[in-house]
């Protein structure tokens, strides 16, 4: 009987250092959205002579880089705003995510 409470005890003890460990990290943005740090990416966190420089970086993989490299520079003259990574993460800059074609497809890459 009284193992089974010392386990009870121990097994709510963990759980509640868990739960505690998962509120301290959510609460100094390691929880949330992946690219959350400090108005480096989003609308309006660049100045117009960054974008060859964010372009280039986010154009850097691609087999389409002139094309690529036109179309972002063109992007972000607009939105001020380059995403993260090589492709994808958009969300982070509204503008360059909803900037469309004729056609309806990105503008952006």
């Amino acid at each position: 009987m009284a193992m089974a409470k010392f386990v009870a005890v121990l097994i709510l003890a963990l759980i509640t250092i868990s739960f505690l460990q998962a509120m301290a990290m959510a609460s100094h943005g390691h929880g949330g959205h992946h690219y959350n740090n400090g108005g480096k990416y989003g609308p309006g966190s660049l100045k117009s002579y960054q974008c060859p420089s964010q372009c280039s970086r986010r154009c850097g993989r691609t087999q389409y880089h002139k094309p690529c490299m036109f179309f972002c520079q063109k992007c972000c003259a607009k939105c001020l705003c380059v995403p993260p990574g090589y492709y994808g993460n958009k969300a982070v800059c509204p503008c360059y995510n909803n900037w469309k074609t004729k056609e309806g497809g990105p503008k952006c890459p």
